[in-house]
């Protein structure tokens, strides 16, 4: 999900939800601790210079029960960070902090925001000779002796 699209959304809520890809809801009295400008500059596996962009949230829960985000002061957030970092409408990644700090894209259900699990990938495959598809070989194929078998005949 962009920026926008999120700010969006938000101008439509009373209240902000997030739950994680095991169902789980984040805690209500979660704080947004950051709004952040990432830029990741670097060379992948075949040789290639990249630069990717992203928006970041950082989630975080502490025994402050009775806070609660509300949307329009999120969305205050947002626009200073817009007015002083420079933020354009990138996509949005999400951090949180379970067992260690997860990293999470982000979608819409609802009123609910999903935070979705993220994987990593080969950005040169056709460099590093893995095929983009499986290959898909008859069986009959893979055996020594391409001839059939009949049922019964004793080859199998």
């Amino acid at each position: 999900m962009k920026l926008n699209d999120f700010k969006n959304k938000l101008n439509e809520l009373e209240q902000i939800s997030f739950e994680l890809p095991n169902g789980t809801k984040v805690p209500a009295h979660f704080h947004v601790t950051e709004v952040g400008n990432v830029t990741k500059h670097f060379i992948d596996c075949g040789g290639t210079i990249r630069v990717e962009h992203r928006v970041n949230f950082q989630l975080w829960e502490a025994n402050d029960y009775d806070h609660r985000l509300h949307p329009e002061k999120l969305l205050s957030i947002i626009e200073l960070s817009e007015d002083k970092l420079g933020l354009k409408d990138e996509e949005i990644e999400v951090e949180y902090q379970g067992d260690t700090i997860g990293k999470y894209g982000i979608e819409l259900n609802g009123d609910t925001f999903m935070l979705t699990s993220l994987t990593t990938d080969c950005l040169a495959k056709d460099k590093c000779g893995i095929p983009t598809e499986k290959l898909k070989k008859p069986l009959i194929s893979l055996t020594p002796n391409s001839s059939t078998c009949e049922p019964g005949s004793g080859c199998c």
